[in-house]
């Protein structure tokens, strides 16, 4: 990471949301590891929830958040693979005005073949941006988190990353 020492870091505010039918908070290890990497980076852990692998309950969730300006992101865990549970991807295709940042899960997938190798091609990592929120899908293992957070959002989500970064972007979401 290329960072900026005359930059001043900004924090924000970042909900976590993990998708799963058997978790609990108690015994949610990649939602634990997501939300210290996100505090331990400077910024806030606004909100933190485990919907189930229901598309309408996921979109309600997110349009909840998204519409909440106490959040200005939010980062799933789980339910991005390929079963017919998985359906975290078909909930952000349905958040009203979601633009998609395709390079994300292309870039998750490059830094995930290095860990598990082709088995990353099983995953559906994506993000969007729906009115003016950024919102991340990981798939829900404690290794994906830890790749997605290390290897794309640490950087992208600190204001003093070079050459560019998501949060100088922020206040132009909104533009059309």
């Amino acid at each position: 990471m290329a960072i900026d020492e005359m930059k001043t870091f900004t924090p924000i505010k970042i909900a976590v949301l993990t998708v799963s039918d058997t978790r609990t908070l108690s015994d949610d290890t990649s939602g634990d590891i997501l939300a210290a990497r996100v505090t331990n980076a400077g910024h806030a852990v606004s909100a933190r929830t485990i919907v189930k692998d229901d598309a309408a309950l996921l979109t309600a969730q997110i349009e909840t958040w998204v519409d909440d300006p106490q959040i200005d992101a939010i980062i799933s865990t789980g339910g991005t693979g390929l079963t017919g549970r998985d359906v975290t991807p078909e909930a952000l295709s349905r958040v009203k005005d979601a633009r998609d940042i395709p390079g994300f899960g292309e870039l998750f997938r490059w830094l995930s073949f290095k860990t598990i190798g082709t088995s990353t091609i099983q995953s559906r990592a994506c993000a969007v941006v729906a009115r003016g929120t950024y919102i991340f899908a990981l798939p829900g293992s404690n290794g994906a988190v830890k790749d997605g957070w290390d290897g794309i959002l640490a950087e992208q989500l600190d204001s003093r990353n070079r050459p560019c970064n998501f949060i100088e972007l922020m206040p132009r979401l909104r533009e059309k």
